[in-house]
C-alpha cells in the first residue's frame, strides 16, 4: 500500500515537474520554418511549400501542431498528417524526438492567378502526457506569385504572327540611320541632313541618301479593366488579363521590346500597372508578376485620366496594342485621336457575344482584332 502511494507520489511529482518545465522551455531550440520552393508559378501549375522542424532541446515534443492559414485558391495535396479546414487553415501534425529534424514538402496546385501569402503561422506544443498544450506564432512573410496562365486560341495565334507583318506595313515606319538603301536625287521635302556631299560633288547634282526602314522599336501594351456594367463579369476580366499574358509573351520572345500599362489596381499598393520598355526574361517575370497581382474586385482606374496623354505624346518609334472588351465612347475616342493623329495599333477585342459594331468608330476597324472566344 505504501509502495503505491510512493510510486503516485513519484508519478504526479513527475508530471507537474514536466509540466512546469514544457510551459516555459517548450519552445526553446525549436526552430520552424515555412516557405514556398517556388517564387512564382503558371495558373493550374503544381507548387511545393516547405515545412521544417528542428528540435534541439533533450525533450522530446510528443505532439507539434503547426497551423497557417491559405487562400482558397491553393489546393493542397492530401498527405498523411496534414490536413486543410473548410475554413482554410492547413494544419501539420509532427512528433518530435529530442535532436531530430523533419522536413515535409505539400504539393499544392495554383488554381487562379493571383499573389499569395503567408504571413501568420501558429505552433501549438504538448508536454509529454499530452494533457497541456502550449501556443505561440511567428510570421515569416512568406509569398508567392501565381501568373496567369496565357490564352490558347487558334485563331489569336494567328493574330500575334500577322502582327510582326503589320508592324512592318503601317505607314509610320521609321528610317533606319545606320543603314542605307541606295542614293537618289535632292527632292523639295528632303532634309540638308540627309544630302551625300561626295555623291553631289561627283555628279553635280543634290543626291540625298535613301536609308533602309525599320520596324518600331518598342511595342506598348495598354490593357484596359474598365467594366461599365453594373454587375461584373470576371471571367472576362480573367480573359483579358490572360490574352495580355499571351501578347506580352510572344513579342518578348521574339526578342522586342515591350512597354506595360494597365488600370486595374494593384492589390497590396491600389496603384495602376505601369513598367517602362524593356525586354527579356527580367521584363516578362515583371510584367506577368504585376498581372498576377491585379485586382479585379476592385473598380478599375480611369483609363483615359491615366493614359490618354501617354498615349498620344509618347508614342515615337512605337506600336500600340490596345487590349480593351469595353467600347465606351470615351474610350474609343481615345483611339480615334491617337489614330487621327497617325499613330500605329492593333486594339485586341474579345468577342464573347456582347460585341456592339455600331458603337466603334469606323476608322477603327481596321484596326480591330476580334477574337471570338
Amino acid at each position: 500500500m505504501i509502495q503505491t502511494i510512493l510510486i503516485a507520489v513519484l508519478i504526479l511529482g513527475a508530471y507537474y515537474i514536466q509540466r512546469k518545465y514544457y510551459q516555459t522551455h517548450w519552445n526553446e531550440n525549436l526552430d520552424v520554418t515555412v516557405k514556398f520552393l517556388n517564387s512564382e508559378i503558371v495558373e493550374r501549375q503544381e507548387g511545393k511549400l516547405q515545412i521544417v522542424v528542428e528540435n534541439r532541446k533533450k525533450l522530446p515534443l510528443s505532439a507539434l501542431i503547426v497551423r497557417f492559414q491559405t487562400d482558397k485558391h491553393l489546393t493542397f495535396d492530401k498527405n498523411k498528417g496534414s490536413d486543410t479546414t473548410d475554413q482554410f487553415y492547413h494544419k501539420d501534425v509532427f512528433q518530435v524526438n529530442r535532436g531530430e529534424r523533419i522536413t515535409r514538402t505539400l504539393h499544392f496546385v495554383g488554381a487562379k492567378r493571383g499573389y499569395y501569402l503567408i504571413n501568420n503561422v501558429d505552433l501549438t506544443g504538448y508536454d509529454l502526457f499530452m494533457s497541456y498544450e502550449m501556443h505561440s506564432s511567428f510570421h515569416p512573410s512568406e509569398c508567392i506569385y501565381v501568373l496567369p496562365k496565357p490564352f490558347e486560341n487558334k485563331e489569336f495565334q494567328m493574330m500575334l504572327q500577322q502582327l510582326n507583318g503589320e508592324m512592318l506595313t503601317k505607314r509610320n515606319l521609321y528610317e533606319d540611320p545606320f543603314e542605307l538603301r541606295g542614293i537618289r536625287e535632292y527632292q523639295p521635302f528632303d532634309s540638308m541632313k540627309s544630302i551625300n556631299w561626295k555623291a553631289t560633288a561627283k555628279t553635280g547634282s543634290f543626291m540625298v541618301n535613301q536609308k533602309n526602314y525599320t520596324a518600331p522599336k518598342t511595342v506598348r501594351i495598354f490593357l484596359n479593366m474598365e467594366d461599365p456594367s453594373y454587375l461584373k463579369n470576371y471571367e472576362n476580366m480573367e480573359l483579358l488579363i490572360r490574352l495580355a499574358a499571351s501578347l506580352v509573351k510572344y513579342l518578348l520572345d521574339q526578342g522586342i521590346k515591350v512597354s506595360f500599362y494597365c488600370n486595374g489596381p494593384d492589390v497590396i499598393t491600389g496603384e495602376p500597372l505601369m513598367r517602362s520598355a524593356g525586354k527579356g526574361k527580367n521584363q516578362q517575370s515583371a510584367i506577368l508578376r504585376g498581372l498576377a497581382r491585379v485586382c479585379v474586385e476592385k473598380d478599375a482606374l480611369d483609363f483615359g485620366k491615366l493614359f490618354a496623354k501617354k498615349i498620344m505624346i509618347d508614342n515615337e518609334n512605337s506600336y500600340t496594342c490596345f487590349i480593351s472588351a469595353t467600347n465606351t465612347e470615351a474610350f474609343t475616342q481615345t483611339i480615334r485621336e491617337f489614330a487621327m493623329q497617325g499613330g500605329a495599333f492593333s486594339w485586341f477585342y474579345p468577342n464573347t457575344g456582347a460585341f456592339h459594331p455600331e458603337k466603334i468608330p469606323a476608322p477603327l476597324h481596321g484596326s480591330l482584332k476580334m477574337i471570338r472566344i
